[in-house]
């Protein structure tokens, strides 16, 4: 039990703890590759946020959408920070729409999607947040490049990151060794 007149000698200190904030990037449309580039360097251009490391590029089948939605790519990027869920998720927006995101299909084409998967072990259900990601758990082109920056990640609510890869079919998700993100 907390002793009720400890001080938090952050809160005195104005330091804010660091958390782990995990992003799943995807494009299907225009120059996919320097979609994510920008992406990547939109979240490393961010006050408080710290990239940890980034996964190789895959690419994977559109899922869901019109029958001719490109195939994606996609990466996984792991920060730390010390920003509240709602900020970085309107972070992830802004950068979305810097690269012309529209948002009238639900899983239709994109030239960004910057995907806020979890924040620390946090866990949000609010309209316009949720947290971890309502979707990432079953998402092979989501969890195989995370599972590669991370192996021990796991997903609040959900469970580790490899025992969730074990159910999945991962065979559509391609890694493109040819295709680089910049440091």
């Amino acid at each position: 039990m907390t002793h009720p007149f400890a001080v938090d000698v952050d809160t005195l200190s104005g330091m804010r703890p660091l958390s782990t904030a995990v992003f799943a990037l995807g494009s299907n449309l225009g120059d996919r590759l320097e979609n994510l580039q920008g992406a990547l360097e939109g979240l490393r251009n961010t006050p408080d946020v710290m990239v940890v490391d980034v996964s190789a590029v895959y690419e994977t089948a559109a899922v869901g959408g019109p029958e001719d939605n490109p195939d994606f790519l996609n990466a996984v990027v792991v920060t730390e920070t010390t920003l509240q869920p709602r900020t970085l998720l309107e972070r992830a927006l802004a950068i979305e729409d810097a690269y012309g995101r529209i948002r009238e299909e639900v899983d239709g084409p994109r030239t960004l999607d910057v995907d806020l998967l979890i924040v620390g072990k946090r866990e949000i259900d609010e309209k316009a947040l949720r947290l971890p990601h309502p979707r990432a758990h079953e998402r092979a082109f989501v969890l195989v490049p995370w599972h590669e920056v991370d192996p021990r990640a796991s997903i609040p609510g959900h469970g580790a990151v490899a025992d969730l890869l074990a159910d999945l079919d991962t065979s559509g998700v391609r890694r493109r060794d040819d295709l680089v993100l910049e440091d």
